[in-house]
């Protein structure tokens, strides 16, 4: 089990096929994806990466924040999140995860905070029917109906699907396919819709029940820029002066 990657969701688009029919993409941005912390079993119980992306005012970052930021030898990041891995796929701190880390025809899993609609009708909601037009319905035509109360069993059940809060929760699509990856500008295009909306994070994984072959273990990565710890020696002129 690898790592996955934390993406910013750019919008849709389309991309055209050799015999000219279009498929209709999600364009997700890699926005200097890196890995701020590891999770090991021997100190933590389990294994896990905790990458972060994004760019963070360090003033607006709380000081907590900021040293242990600092402690990876990395700016500071608007968004960190963890993902469960093997033992053998644990990355370095620092190091950049690319877009190559996906390749095109896998299935993978995307995450994403859905677009809230605020307080809404059980027609909008659940998608219910609504009463009849007429035959002695007035006013109440987008009403849910009977909850199934009366006196047996006198009450309505928890988790009845009714009126209220809509949207604004997470949701995982499974088996969604990876269409193009942009290595040079870090763009992952997968097919369909993805949850959420512009500029929402999307955390995207391998698909657990379709998993894909010849994939790069543990990861494509740009290994992290560790500032030397003395400064190189300059070199000696090769020849004297004439």
């Amino acid at each position: 089990m690898r790592t996955g990657v934390i993406t910013q969701k750019v919008g849709m688009s389309r991309l055209f096929l050799e015999d000219g029919k279009h498929v209709p993409v999600t364009v997700l941005k890699l926005d200097t994806c890196q890995v701020v912390a590891l999770r090991t079993k021997d100190k933590d119980g389990y294994t896990a990466v905790q990458l972060g992306s994004g760019f963070a005012k360090p003033k607006n970052t709380p000081k907590a924040e900021r040293g242990h930021f600092a402690k990876a030898e990395v700016e500071p990041k608007r968004k960190v999140a963890e993902f469960r891995v093997d033992d053998g796929n644990l990355l370095a701190v620092g190091d950049e995860i690319l877009a190559s880390h996906f390749v095109p025809g896998q299935k993978v899993d995307v995450t994403g905070i859905t677009i809230g609609r605020g307080f809404t009708g059980a027609m909008k909601r659940w998608n219910f029917r609504g009463l009849e037009a007429s035959h002695g319905v007035s006013i109440s035509h987008r009403s849910l109906g009977g909850t199934g109360g009366r006196q047996d069993p006198g009450k309505t059940f928890k988790n009845k699907k009714m009126h209220g809060h809509y949207g604004d929760e997470r949701v995982t699509t499974q088996n969604v396919e990876v269409a193009k990856v942009d290595v040079e500008r870090g763009l992952i295009m997968v097919r369909g819709a993805v949850p959420g909306s512009k500029g929402g994070w999307v955390m995207i994984r391998d698909a657990v029940k379709r998993p894909h072959k010849d994939l790069p273990m543990p990861g494509s990565v740009k290994p992290a820029n560790k500032k030397a710890s003395a400064p190189a020696e300059a070199e000696a002129p090769q020849g004297g002066e004439g």
